[in-house]
């Protein structure tokens, strides 16, 4: 039996009775043994055949148990429990069933840890012998929906321009270290270039014991964006953030030429690189001046020149003596020949030098910059055909990286700009070129694409990922560019395309790097040699859903001749009364991302898209990459239409991974509704994120409404149904009704009385404010086709909820009543009674299931659930399925789980599409699925020790 710490026994003891009213006992299991009968199953088999594999895991998870028990109570002793012992807390403060790490609920877990001071890398640089390149860090070219990154790479030094979202999947995926960057450009402010900063600042302030810092730069709105993330970033983290240039305001006079400043901004200046920046701003013949967000940058990056050898016969030919007067000559300076009497200069005993490359990083994102460029004069001594007076100034511009979108890069006035550069090398990186068809993710596409052969019911082909020409590695400069492919020395980005500045015998572009695209067969076949039974198991799969809905289907029998026996869950065929007669265009539940804490090769973080096909669709919290999860999922055109079409978005809690997307999806509705008219987004989340989005509104308008999560629970909706007038009087601000009454009986029991949460749940709520919003929420569920969207509180850090949604009852063909189907997603929590009561009769419940069942101790830690607890929470409240889903990423495909007690839940993965008509087969194909992947294992924890949402503390 695994080791249990004194704190986990008294956990278990005190709250045994109490736990086992709501869960009642079932028989004891082991994780990974095996059935003793005989006689197995089809499904027994395969759900056991990953079995070896994970039972040395489990052994090696038990041999170093103590050891990591006794680093994770250190730990914490030091962190989320400085004064009582972790377990020991949770149960004596704690009045519900279940233990939980209350100071993390209650937002206090952060309160007495010592304060992390993240600092700076120090670099000791050599400006002769090192390597040095740019290299481009995702295209954007496959789901256009973030701007391109770029790497200027030094042994010692690495720079970043520009963080969109999918930065840190990208990285991961190539094994491109971001602990190793020193600095961050953003060439502009917006959720385009920076949507990846938040999570990036996470990530590195969580790592090691004081975490990593680095320092971010951008034109003046940039403070827009820091005043935003400050509402969920601790301080810490963002020490190092620089603006520069005018601050953006109404009055243009205050504004100076940018067009007239002769010097640009020098940013960084050390014995390596020097790195300016050129403000862009677009023109303002019209008498406007630039908005936050408008502002552009052109970054000027000028490598060192590396002085000729000293030869020192030269020097002795000159009457110079061996000594200080030679390091006189080679730092530059002339000195006095010791035999003659003349002056030795250092172009007399120095050989030739080599002039340091110098590469030009250009956003202009609007034909109305480009005007400006024109003008700009401080890019005079980069010009080839420069006539100006002072030709030693001149630079020779050796590559140009356009970030600029295809509709500026392709007017007669930007081509005429990019020929005054003489032959430099242009690499086209704007991200609306010509979709390549191509995923830069190839780890989770190719997960997406084993998975899609063995269940294309749960699986639908990637919308981008046809690959009709897999050996067209090479864009079309003709067709994707335009006019720009007459430019000899313009090429298009690729995805880690090298352009190489040292050594200087190697000059120039280097593909060696780029990835080799893999066609669908080739993924195939390496699955059928690694799998030979997944063709069988597909087969199978196949007939689980021709087989008749309803009643009990046939299982294929083993080709082996094994001798099987069927399952007793096989039995439970009984369908809820709302799937009578569902049709496929009801409903669709499409898991966006399904990992926790940062995005990783396989998962992406928390989101979820509720399709209601023709009536629109929601957005179950929005982390981080969610938009290019939509493009993925339904392609360009296809996810641009899931957006125009969203009718709402709902954020669980402030977390980073549950919200860090909402912006650049805002963002894109923006743009494709422009014009159009239409109603403002509802976004309905807790009191923090309102903060957030208010301070980033100033940045751009998001074209959205805000509604406190708190005015959407049940007790609110029934006050707001209650009649007209005279009760919303009765609600007005100060009102004896208004002091929190109406939501004692839902939030009292989440913790003991007195304590800080049921304060913050019962204190007076402003709802003449809400009404307006909340009949705008109405009018939009009545439209969509639903009855309720409920939130309600759930156990993880302050104003963490869950949710309710419900639809509308509907009337079959011979006038018969069919109740609305009813979806409850748990958000992040510990098992607690208020989601138990919520999901009752639920068709669906969505659970969290962070940790295995063997990690109880941090799932109570970190107010998480284990796989065990989120089928019980389920199992309890009469779910008809669970969906499982934000899994630790120490799982890096599938987590581990018992099949033994999988008979109505589903373990989630990335681009997971589960058709409210398919419910009844969903825990059925699950054994076939755990065959893709019976060879892996969980990653050592030791390995996966960064807790992105500690960084964060809960707000």
């Amino acid at each position: 039996m695994p080791y249990i710490t004194p704190n986990l026994r008294l956990l278990f003891s005190s709250s045994s009775s109490s736990y086992s009213l709501l869960f009642p006992p079932k028989p004891s299991f082991s994780l990974f043994s095996r059935p003793t009968n005989t006689r197995h199953s089809l499904l027994t088999i395969l759900s056991s055949s990953s079995s070896s594999k994970r039972h040395r895991s489990s052994s090696f998870t038990q041999q170093n148990q103590k050891k990591q028990s006794s680093l994770i109570i250190n730990r914490r002793s030091e962190s989320t429990f400085p004064k009582r012992a972790p377990m020991e807390e949770s149960v004596k403060e704690s009045s519900s069933s279940f233990g939980f790490n209350k100071r993390r609920a209650e937002g206090r877990d952060g309160v007495d840890k010592p304060k992390k001071n993240p600092q700076l890398k120090t670099r000791r640089l050599n400006p002769t012998n090192t390597i040095s390149y740019v290299q481009i860090l995702g295209t954007g070219m496959d789901t256009q929906d973030t701007s391109p990154s770029v790497l200027l790479f030094f042994d010692k030094q690495r720079f970043i321009f520009n963080a969109g979202e999918g930065l840190q999947r990208f990285c991961t995926e190539h094994k491109i270290k971001l602990s190793k960057i020193d600095h961050i450009f953003l060439s502009r402010v917006c959720s385009e270039t920076a949507g990846g900063l938040p999570g990036l600042l996470l990530t590195l302030a969580g790592i090691g014991e004081e975490g990593m810092s680095v320092n971010i730069w951008g034109p003046s709105d940039f403070k827009y964006l820091v005043d935003a993330m400050k509402s969920f970033i601790p301080h810490a983290a963002m020490v190092h953030t620089h603006s520069f240039g005018p601050a953006p305001c109404s009055d243009v006079a205050s504004l100076p030429d940018l067009t007239k400043l002769a010097d640009p901004i020098v940013l960084i200046d050390n014995e390596v690189v020097k790195i300016s920046a050129i403000l862009l701003k677009p023109n303002s013949s019209e008498g406007s001046a630039a908005k936050p967000g408008e502002m552009s940058v052109i970054y000027v990056c000028e490598l060192r020149e590396i002085v000729g050898k000293f030869d020192p016969k030269k020097a002795a030919a000159l009457g110079l003596r061996p000594g200080p007067k030679y390091r006189e000559l080679q730092s530059g300076k002339s000195v006095k020949s010791d035999h003659q009497d003349t002056m030795v200069h250092p172009c007399d005993v120095m050989g030739p030098s080599v002039p340091g490359p110098v590469v030009l990083l250009v956003d202009c994102p609007t034909e109305s910059h480009v005007l400006e460029l024109l003008s700009i004069e401080s890019l005079n001594r980069y010009y080839a055909d420069d006539s100006s007076d002072v030709p030693e100034c001149s630079r020779t511009v050796n590559c140009i990286i356009h970030l600029s979108p295809t509709s500026v890069t392709s007017t007669p006035d930007y081509l005429k700009w990019m020929k005054r550069f003489g032959t430099a090398q242009h690499i086209m990186a704007g991200h609306q070129m010509k979709n390549v068809e191509v995923p830069i993710l190839q780890s989770s596409a190719r997960i997406a694409a084993r998975l899609n052969y063995v269940c294309p019911q749960l699986f639908p082909a990637p919308g981008f990922w046809s690959l009709q020409h897999p050996n067209n590695s090479t864009i079309d400069s003709s067709t994707s560019q335009g006019p720009i492919s007459r430019l000899s020395e313009c090429i298009s980005a690729e995805n880690l395309l090298k352009f190489t500045l040292r050594p200087h015998a190697h000059l120039g572009l280097d593909r060696t790097n780029i990835p080799s695209l893999v066609s669908p067969s080739r993924v195939m076949e390496e699955l059928f040699s690694e799998i030979p039974s997944i063709v069988d198991a597909a087969q199978d799969v196949g007939h689980l859903w021709h087989g008749p809905r309803g009643t009990k289907e046939e299982i294929p029998s083993m080709r082996n001749n094994e001798i099987m026996t069927e399952e007793p869950w096989l039995d439970e065929n009984q369908l809820p009364s709302c799937l009578e007669n569902v049709r496929r265009d009801d409903l669709e539940i499409v898991l966006l991302g399904t990992g926790s804490s940062q995005p990783s090769k396989y998962r992406n973080v928390s989101s979820i898209h509720i399709n209601l096909f023709a009536e629109g669709s929601l957005l179950l919290d929005c982390g981080e990459g969610t938009l290019g999860q939509l493009k993925r999922r339904y392609g360009v055109e296809g996810a641009d239409n899931a957006v125009r079409n969203l009718r709402c978005i709902w954020i669980s809690h402030i977390h980073a991974d549950h919200h860090t997307g909402l912006a650049r999806v805002l963002a894109l509705r923006r743009d494709l509704l422009k014009g159009v008219p239409h109603e403002p987004l509802l976004v309905v989340g807790p009191g923090p994120l309102k903060r957030f989005l208010d301070a980033y509104q100033r940045l751009e308008d998001l074209d959205m409404q805000f509604l406190n999560c708190k005015y959407t629970k049940e007790a609110s909706w029934k006050d707001f149904e209650c009649d007209g007038d005279s009760n919303r009087d009765s609600m007005s601000p100060g009102s004896p009704v208004n002091n929190g009454d109406m939501n004692k009986n839902t939030e009292s029991n989440l913790f003991t009385k007195g304590s800080r949460m049921q304060s913050f749940w019962n204190k007076p709520v402003d709802n003449s404010t809400a009404f307006p919003l909340l009949k705008s929420l109405k009018k939009v569920l009545s439209e969509s086709g639903l009855e309720t969207l409920i939130s309600f509180p759930v156990v993880h850090c302050p104003q963490a909820f869950g949710i309710v949604l419900k639809a509308a009852d509907r009337i079959n063909s011979i006038g018969k009543v069919i109740p609305g189907w009813k979806i409850v997603y748990s958000g992040d929590t510990r098992p607690c009674t208020e989601l138990v009561e919520a999901s009752r009769g639920a068709t669906v419940l969505i659970h969290e299931a962070t940790f295995e069942d063997e990690m109880l101790e941090e799932a109570i830690a970190k107010n998480h659930s284990t796989t065990k607890e989120a089928i019980e929470a389920g199992s309890s409240a009469g779910v008809y399925r669970i969906i499982l889903t934000h899994f630790s990423q120490r799982y890096p495909k599938i987590p581990v789980f018992d099949g033994k007690h999988m008979h109505k839940a589903c373990i989630g993965f990335d681009m997971m599409s589960i058709n409210l008509a398919d419910l009844p087969v969903i825990p059925k194909a699950l054994p076939y699925l755990k065959l893709l992947f019976k060879d892996d294992m969980p990653v050592d924890e030791e390995l996966d020790d960064v807790d992105v949402m500690d960084a964060a503390g809960a707000v």
